[in-house]
């Protein structure tokens, strides 16, 4: 049952030495006690106010959503209403390029060290979460962040956070080395993960026509953090799906190549339903939510134990 949803931003974290503030949007049902947390890393370039299908849906659904804008953000442009081809070439400039995926983890255990004033920010909210449960979510770039506080590792560097129990990646690179394209190898050597490391109970959801320029595996490269992460227990394939996975950061966004509400819609009821029954042990959500899965829009994977 959906709940109004109550959405503020932007809020102003504490960040010492980051170059620019650290804002978040915070969103959360306008009732109910007992919040899981869940925490957002958006794609490059990307932004807090992007992902409204997604993050509005969680919220309702009992979720307080908080939702970090990173460095890579093309609302930090000087031109904020580049495309993503430009935000991509000012990125190639920018010399903190090598070490942007460690800004970005940094920034994320800074929203789970603030939740206080998080809380505080949001009129209704303070003492309504619940910090035994927060889950680590991510699209793209963001699923690289995600992942590394679930436990994969970056360059051998491990970023875990015991806060974070759950997690979902959605269309997340996938290993490194030969499967790098020769263009990936050059700007982002730091986008193959090691997955695995990673054992905290997660769902990946990629789709089956994302055919990237940073890999030479096709679509199946971002299936990795599934196959190769003994904590990745499940698997959704969206057929036709592409890197946006129908439009999951929002309606007409330029960068969205297979514009498909039905998918969009998928995604948000897994997604909603796999954290709900990894936050709450016993809850049926998941399984319900799975065997609900049109033939036609995907196929579910699970690792049996």
């Amino acid at each position: 049952m959906q709940s109004p949803v109550v959405s503020v931003s932007p809020i102003t974290l504490s960040a010492p030495g980051r170059g620019a503030p650290l804002q978040v949007r915070a969103s959360a049902p306008a009732a109910g006690g007992k919040l899981p947390i869940l925490l957002f890393a958006h794609g490059f370039g990307s932004s807090m106010d992007a992902y409204a299908p997604l993050a509005s849906h969680w919220a309702a659904h009992g979720f307080l959503v908080v939702q970090p804008t990173f460095l890579d953000s093309r609302t930090l442009l000087a031109n904020p209403k580049a495309d993503h081809a430009e935000a991509v070439a000012e990125y190639l400039k920018d010399p903190r390029k090598p070490l942007m995926w460690r800004y970005r983890i940094e920034d994320a255990k800074r929203v789970l060290d603030q939740l206080d004033a998080i809380e505080a920010a949001v009129p209704g909210l303070a003492g309504r979460a619940d910090r035994s449960r927060v889950a680590a979510v991510g699209h793209s770039f963001g699923a690289q962040t995600a992942g590394a506080l679930l436990g994969a590792r970056v360059n051998g560097e491990d970023h875990a956070d015991p806060r974070v129990s759950a997690g979902v990646l959605l269309s997340a690179a996938g290993r490194g080395g030969d499967a790098l394209s020769d263009f990936a190898q050059e700007h982002f050597p730091q986008l193959g993960l090691d997955y695995a490391p990673m054992m905290t109970r997660t769902l990946v959801v990629a789709g089956d026509h994302d055919h990237s320029p940073l890999t030479t595996r096709g679509p199946a490269w971002f299936t990795d953090a599934y196959t190769l992460s003994p904590g990745a227990d499940a698997l959704v394939t969206l057929f036709g799906g592409e890197h946006l996975l129908g439009g999951i950061s929002g309606a007409l966004v330029r960068e969205t190549t297979d514009e498909n509400p039905g998918r969009v819609a998928a995604v948000r009821r897994l997604t909603t339903a796999y954290l709900q029954s990894a936050l709450h042990p016993g809850d049926g959500a998941w399984p319900q939510a799975r065997a609900s899965l049109s033939p036609a829009v995907g196929r579910v994977d699970e690792k049996r134990s």
